[in-house]
């Protein structure tokens, strides 16, 4: 079966950077809904469209494309006593923007002696990427998944 709109299409992936180094590595084959319901990279589903059961895409993506421009303004200096005693450059914690919207992940990027530097960046925004990935599965969609514009079942997620 080819991948066309409506179709589930399961994927193996590796995420590199432009000087060859593993970022991400799909642990387990990750699944998504077909046809523009913004499930995965709008160019990776379209290298994928047509794609047949192990098939390879190879592409590099810009920020913009992949993870996202870096905003400065998701990097915040903080009073180190908000913070555990025990923490850690690299640790993450979910924390509010400034403006009050949907919670977001930090990354503690830098620790001095009463400040803590805080990035809500995906750790890989301002990179290009190289994304390679393996079609391992390829089925109609059902009419729920179409209606919930994603994937459920073993790669995908439940409801409960």
């Amino acid at each position: 079966m080819n991948i066309v709109k409506d179709t589930v299409v399961t994927i193996t992936y590796i995420v590199k950077d432009m000087e060859g180094k593993l970022l991400e590595e799909s642990e387990d084959p990750v699944s998504y809904l077909h046809g523009g319901y913004d499930n995965i990279f709008p160019l990776v589903e379209q290298a994928l469209e047509g794609k047949v059961v192990g098939d390879n895409v190879e592409l590099k993506l810009q920020p913009a494309d992949a993870f996202g421009e870096l905003d400065e303004e998701l990097v915040r200096l903080e009073a180190r006593d908000g913070f555990p005693a025990d923490m850690e450059v690299g640790m993450q914690f979910v924390g509010s923007p400034l403006d009050g919207g949907e919670e977001m992940l930090y990354t503690v990027t830098d620790i001095a002696d009463d400040k803590v530097v805080v990035d809500g960046n995906h750790p890989y925004a301002g990179h290009a990427v190289h994304f390679l990935c393996t079609v391992t599965e390829v089925r109609a969609a059902t009419s729920d998944e179409v209606s919930h514009r994603h994937a459920h079942g073993a790669h995908g997620h439940d409801h409960h």
